[in-house]
């Protein structure tokens, strides 16, 4: 039986906490106008929401929807930010916690896992898998190597979680009232369709969660840990990982990885979700593996098109803004700066090279024409 935890809510509510919690919000954002204002009473707005917190009277303020198109289009929901300060306290308590529980595969937004240890195991299931890159008979190249993949990600993840489920996983582990008391109200306050009590008062969505809070971040470990067990425990597959809600199954056999399939899709309707049926295939290594924003083959890693074609957009996109006064140099290049981290883990040095040219070159001639010097 799992090892479970009460009286955590009064470590939660410390001010050391939430102090700490307040230092991880603003991590390489200091520069927002709502973290400014936040730091120019910043004692007495950690002691207020301590006071919220330990009363029971804490409320989440209703969450700022935007829409991106980067290519498609999503409604994104950002937390005050003193909501996300709670959030990292929050997550400081329990996430030692459950982070024991998850599989050593499993490598969104953990400390020690990542972009680059996944895509690292992802080669090292390869080379097990084809025995140090074993060609198939008459290989036309030196990527043609044995072995398949179970390719797959969740139809509408972060839209279908569903909190009576989560509030069930979570509380298997955590038996601290006033804990699930918060995960609950911050679950709540989700921008999605509303539901009622008796009393016609607002109680939530019931279902969905918001792209790029904390606390969705962490909770999707949660959620999908039951799918890792599941893959692992039940089915029994040796080379499997984890990135969110996307995943992958390599295997020497591509009946078995077809025979998987309707087994997690089964598994996923107990959970209340299901598999996406048009991103969740069987490929032979051979012909490149999607993953991560790469198409992965043995010898090299490239950007997946629409990505190739996303980013020089964006950054033209970039450019319109600092012509505009929207944006300054420190925005773009902090943006640009985690793009190219990323990219780098594949054969991308010219694409990348390329883009940076056009880049400086564009903001060089905006500066000259209003007398600014760039460099």
């Amino acid at each position: 039986m799992a090892k479970t935890y009460e009286n955590l809510y009064e470590r939660l509510c410390s001010f050391e906490n939430l102090h700490l919690a307040y230092r991880k919000a603003r991590k390489n954002k200091r520069h927002k106008k709502s973290i400014i204002e936040f730091e120019l009473l910043l004692e007495e707005n950690l002691l207020q929401l301590k006071h919220e917190l330990e009363t029971m009277t804490y409320d989440p303020r209703p969450m700022k929807q935007f829409v991106i198109r980067d290519p498609k289009t999503r409604v994104i929901s950002a937390s005050a930010f003193r909501d996300r300060v709670v959030h990292h306290a929050l997550c400081n308590i329990i996430e030692p916690i459950f982070d024991k529980a998850f599989i050593y595969d499993s490598y969104a937004n953990r400390k020690g896992k990542g972009t680059l240890a996944a895509l690292n195991r992802f080669d090292y299931f390869v080379r097990k898998l084809s025995a140090n890159g074993k060609l198939l008979p008459n290989a036309k190249d030196n990527n043609q190597i044995f072995g398949y993949a179970l390719k797959a990600d969740i139809r509408h993840y972060f839209d279908s979680v569903d909190h009576e489920v989560m509030m069930r996983v979570i509380g298997r582990r955590i038996k601290d009232e006033k804990l699930l008391w918060l995960i609950k109200k911050i679950l709540d306050n989700y921008n999605g369709e509303k539901q009622h009590n008796a009393q016609g008062a607002s109680i939530g969505s019931g279902k969905g969660m918001p792209i790029g809070n904390l606390t969705s971040q962490f909770f999707a470990n949660v959620y999908l840990n039951e799918l890792d067990y599941f893959v692992k425990h039940k089915l029994k597959a040796k080379r499997y990982i984890r990135y969110v809600d996307d995943f992958v199954i390599l295997d020497a056999s591509k009946e078995k990885l077809e025979s998987y399939k309707p087994a997690i899709n089964a598994f996923l309707k107990t959970i209340k979700l299901e598999l996406h049926p048009q991103k969740s295939k069987v490929v032979p290594l051979q012909s490149g593996v999607k993953l991560l924003g790469f198409r992965i083959f043995y010898n090299y890693k490239l950007l997946k098109r629409s990505n190739a074609r996303r980013i020089p957009h964006r950054v033209q996109n970039f450019i319109e803004l600092y012509a505009d006064g929207i944006m300054d140099t420190y925005e773009i290049f902090e943006s640009m700066e985690g793009w190219n981290a990323y990219a780098m883990h594949g054969n991308t040095y010219r694409f990348r090279r390329a883009l940076m040219k056009k880049l400086y070159k564009s903001l060089n001639r905006i500066d000259a024409k209003i007398g600014n010097s760039f460099a």
